[in-house]
């Protein structure tokens, strides 16, 4: 924190523009002897950008961020020059010739979360909001970044830090006539406090698919229609159809979206008994795939109905893995296309070439991930979510020490509980943990 750090901000490759920042108690300094003068504070003022010899490295606009009104809560200076790698790298070269240390990655908002400028949940939204693959997942890491998740979680923080205050107050006064902890204050506080976490942790897991989206893995034999059902998902012609089975050796992966629901689709070989080598190889990265999803398309030839090779890919799959049984090719066999049945296992009727069913397997990949489509709502992550459900089973657990009177186990409950909701935001953090998120980050950012 007492370097000076320097990094470009913008994406690597020729631009029209190139940024440069630098951070630090000493930007101030080190800028005035790259550009003469700075400009006002906030204000863009137009300089030629000078080496140690006076002569111009490039010319553009410098900005001046006075600390700590600044991103990073430093003092901050961006040079906003032309944006050719060559370029760029000279004023960097400059910026380190005259002090400056290259940044880590994400170490401008690891700055700014240390400084107070922002909590964990907002810095990791800046990183979400620059790769956000959807207009729907943008709108939520910005609401993340502007606060959103951090007053639920803080909001339900301060509700538990309440009930301990109050249930310890029980504990300090245990000869006072009214018995605090069975007169149902407590109880009816605690499950509403379950209640509101819940609300947040169904949002999250929203804001969750938003950010990694659901990845279905479309399998079964050869020439069942899996790349026929890739192509009618993306409405595009991905992959090759053609009726020589095992046309497909390799996986093919297609990003989508549904409703502003990110879908990765994944076509595999088809799965068979072979002794062609190459095909061998696509059947093995099949299976690969297959473990990595979060639901099977497993999809089948409706003329001939479920097969018992269909039935030896079933049983091979993993237990716990969700599968839909895509029975295809309803338009040559005369079924009526839909849904039947729910949950982690269900079985769908379509034609991937008429495209009849289609709109109902959308809505079943939908219903399958929670997901409804809409306004409103933040960005999560995995980590997030593993927070509030240790959350929520340390209250469980002061429920359970509530019911046999022990006051004592339950206050030490309800602060564990806290403590989770503070590794959301970094109330609660470890360097490790500090390191891991934000050495995910853009170099610059």
């Amino acid at each position: 924190m007492t370097d000076t750090i320097c990094a470009v901000a913008t994406p690597p490759g020729q631009g029209g523009v190139g940024i440069v920042r630098l951070s630090g108690p000493a930007a101030a300094e080190h800028a005035t002897s790259v550009v003469g003068t700075l400009p006002e504070p906030r204000r863009g003022g137009f300089r030629r950008f000078r080496g140690r010899d006076g002569d111009v490295l490039d010319e553009g606009l410098v900005l001046w961020f006075p600390g700590p009104d600044s991103f990073t809560g430093e003092d901050v200076v961006e040079f906003q020059g032309h944006g050719g790698p060559v370029v760029m790298d000279r004023l960097l070269q400059r910026l380190t010739g005259l002090g400056c240390r290259l940044a880590r990655p994400g170490e401008f908002s690891q700055r700014a979360f240390l400084n107070g400028r922002m909590d964990l949940t907002q810095a990791e939204a800046v990183a979400d909001l620059i790769a956000a693959g959807s207009e729907a997942g943008a709108r939520a890491a910005m609401a993340s970044l502007h606060g959103a998740f951090s007053r639920e979680v803080q909001g339900l923080s301060h509700a538990l830090m309440e009930l301990r205050v109050y249930v310890e107050a029980a504990i300090d006064f245990p000869d006072e006539e009214i018995d605090f902890l069975g007169d149902g204050e407590v109880a009816a506080r605690l499950q509403d406090a379950r209640q509101r976490l819940q609300s947040v942790t169904d949002a999250a897991g929203q804001g969750r698919l938003l950010r990694d989206g659901m990845t279905v893995v479309i399998a079964g034999r050869p020439n069942a229609g899996k790349s026929s059902l890739l192509n009618a998902l993306a409405d595009a012609p991905t992959a090759i159809v053609t009726a020589v089975a095992g046309t497909t050796r390799d996986i093919l992966r297609e990003q989508i979206q549904i409703d502003g629901m990110p879908l990765h689709v994944v076509d595999t070989a088809g799965l068979r008994e072979t002794e062609e080598e190459v095909e061998q190889e696509g059947i093995r990265r099949a299976w690969r795939a297959i473990d990595d999803a979060d639901r099977v398309l497993l999809v089948v030839d409706d003329c001939d109905g479920v097969t018992a090779a269909d039935e030896a890919i079933l049983a091979r799959l993993p237990v716990e893995l969700p599968v839909t049984v895509v029975r295809n090719k309803a338009d040559l066999s005369g079924a009526a296309t839909g849904l039947d049945g729910h949950g982690p296992r269900a079985e769908m009727v379509l034609s991937a070439l008429s495209g009849a069913g289609m709109d109902g397997l959308r809505e079943h990949l939908k219903e399958c991930m929670g997901y409804s489509a809409g306004e409103g709502g933040f960005i999560a992550r995995r980590r997030h979510l593993d927070a509030l459900r240790r959350a929520d089973q340390f209250l469980q657990d002061a429920a359970a020490q509530l019911h046999v009177g022990a006051g004592e186990l339950m206050a030490e409950e309800l602060r564990r509980s806290q403590d989770a909701l503070g590794e959301i935001t970094g109330a609660v953090s470890t360097e490790d943990l500090l390191g891991e998120i934000f050495s995910s980050f853009c170099i610059g950012k």
